[in-house]
């Protein structure tokens, strides 16, 4: 089968597809015929091995997938063969094949297909986990979203709205401004012409956010620090800045903040009971139209990779980027 493989640590642009053989499903699992897979951020540090996880040589990375139900392990129930399905994994969805704990995978609702699968399966569950059960966001709390035309910005801003919550959202470029309007978002920061302390202030008359939702870090983190609310949540969920903040403890001290993390990947395995929560809240909210994944115009074949993590790595992109494993599947969402 075609895969990326991933045999030392290298940067994207010398990723390659290769031919292995492939997976064997297990008991309890699953081998997937994959569709698509969706590309994130930390693929580019997993491959460079600058990421917090390091798995051994060879490996093939992707994280999130859609496909179809080839074969069925021993023990697993309500699955067929030929099922349409998306889910995550550590790694290994860059692939045509891939085997993954049932426990991980779940039906394509109706309405949503392949690509919109692909999408779904990491920054959906980790912007929900992250937002409702670490931060407890509450309706009319004020939201401030970071990074807010990316993949993961893009879901934290509709679940906020969804929740109920006031949305504020930072964006890099006013390029990006209207992707995080579409994304529902009620007010826009372009970082590049407006201060971030002052505008969050001047938003909510001089309150500051409730809870602040970080997948950058950097220099931004200390910012926030300093337009979050009284009880103010910080989640961190990201250093897509590729620098780790330090956190000064005294703005903890006097305005009550709490810093909080979320690994989603740790968490289903750590809490289940949340993760199969978080999932059946997404998927309700999916079925009443109120998320709806926002793909880059490009969809990106295997072999291509690369291109695919530098226009990542570039900051100009916006929404979820898509590899097409399957190349019946279309290169233009509008194609869906």
């Amino acid at each position: 089968m075609r895969a990326i493989v991933v045999d030392r640590w290298q940067d994207p642009d010398k990723l390659k597809v290769s031919e292995i053989s492939k997976p064997e499903v297990c008991a309890g699992s699953l081998l997937i015929k994959v569709k698509a897979a969706g590309a994130n951020f930390f693929d580019i540090l997993l491959v460079q091995g600058k990421y917090q996880t390091k798995p051994a040589f060879p490996f093939t990375p992707g994280s999130e997938f859609s496909g179809e139900v080839e074969e069925i392990g021993g023990g697993v129930e309500g699955f067929t063969k030929g099922d349409k399905v998306y889910g995550s994994l550590p790694f290994g969805a860059y692939a045509e094949y891939v085997v993954v704990d049932a426990t991980a995978v779940l039906h394509l609702p109706k309405g949503m297909n392949f690509i919109e699968g692909a999408a779904f399966g990491m920054v959906y569950p980790t912007s929900y986990a992250g937002l409702v059960h670490r931060a407890q966001l509450l309706p009319k709390e004020t939201l401030l979203v970071h990074a807010a035309a990316g993949g993961v910005g893009t879901a934290a801003v509709q679940i906020g709205r969804a929740i109920g919550a006031t949305v504020i959202a930072t964006v890099g470029s006013s390029a990006k401004v209207e992707i995080a309007k579409q994304a529902g978002a009620h007010h826009v920061i372009d970082l590049s012409k407006e201060d971030l302390v002052t505008t969050v202030k001047k938003l909510t008359d001089d309150k500051g956010a409730d809870v602040v939702y970080d997948p950058v870090g950097g220099d931004l983190f200390d910012k926030s620090t300093s337009c979050t609310a009284w009880n103010g949540r910080i989640l961190v969920v990201g250093f897509a800045s590729g620098t780790i903040p330090a956190f000064k403890t005294n703005r903890a001290l006097l305005k009550s903040i709490s810093v909080l993390g979320l690994f989603w990947g740790a968490m289903m395995v750590r809490e289940p009971e949340k993760a199969k929560d978080t999932f059946d809240a997404l998927l309700a909210l999916y079925s009443r139209g109120l998320l709806r994944p926002i793909i880059y115009p490009d969809i990106y074949d295997l072999e291509d990779l690369p291109k695919t993590l530098a226009v990542l790595g570039s900051r100009k992109s916006y929404g979820k980027l898509i590899v097409r494993v399957d190349k019946k599947l279309p290169l233009k969402p509008s194609n869906l």
